[in-house]
């Protein structure tokens, strides 16, 4: 089983009612994309910048965008 621990999320600039859409799409695609993955390290990734990337506002588009920041974190810590 991977477990991943994520210390701190820093959620500026978007709506408090669009956070818990954004780490629900995060958490889901995290765990879709880890389980696909196979195998997986262990490491620590003290800091991981992910640079800009597309939003659309509601809901829906803070969903799609923590499925894209999941992505984004697979990618820049594959060994």
């Amino acid at each position: 089983m991977t477990r991943v621990n994520i210390d701190r999320l820093v959620l500026q600039g978007f709506d408090p009612a669009d956070r818990k859409a954004l780490v629900e799409g995060l958490k889901c695609e995290l765990s879709n994309v880890l389980a696909a993955s196979g195998e997986w390290r262990s490491h620590r990734t003290p800091v991981l910048r992910l640079g800009q990337m597309p939003f659309d506002p509601g809901p829906s588009g803070s969903r799609k965008f923590g499925a894209g920041v999941a992505r984004a974190i697979v990618r820049g810590v594959k060994p």
